[in-house]
């Protein structure tokens, strides 16, 4: 039978390798902004990739909900290349569409994910998504 001591001392082992493994695992995808411009809502995304390589590239399918909540239009966001450890922006602009007049964004799959040794499923069972403007992201 295993002391108190030695089952704390397993616990919070288990417990610091857990978050060391989330923390270098993941895919940190932010809508920083939410510009209207002239012509197009100008979206602005913060990502980081805090993997052991880089991914080569990251297409996701992204579903873009007007105030009301319904569909306005699906779309393909190009996040290019996200080397390990560097902080990325990107931005995508819509046309035709006002960022006052969106509710929610939701990142529906990756269509494209290529990162070798890491394995094609890396861009969407990592993701951690977070929004600093009215428009909610998900995933």
């Amino acid at each position: 039978m295993m002391s108190r001591k030695t089952l704390c001392l397993t616990l919070c082992a288990i417990s610091v390798a857990t978050a060391a493994v989330a923390e270098d695992g993941v895919l940190r995808v932010e809508l920083n902004t939410a510009e209207t411009t002239d012509s197009a809502c100008r979206l602005s995304f913060l990502i980081e990739n805090t993997h052991p390589a880089d991914i080569t590239q990251a297409i996701y399918e992204a579903v873009l909900f007007n105030i009301d909540g319904a569909v306005n239009q699906l779309t393909l966001f190009d996040f290019g290349v996200l080397p390990t450890g560097r902080p990325r922006v990107r931005q995508f602009e819509v046309p035709g569409l006002a960022c006052t007049d969106l509710s929610r964004l939701l990142i529906n799959g990756a269509s494209t994910c290529e990162a070798d040794e890491l394995g094609a499923d890396i861009c969407t069972t990592t993701l951690l998504l977070s929004s600093r403007t009215s428009i909610a992201l998900l995933g």
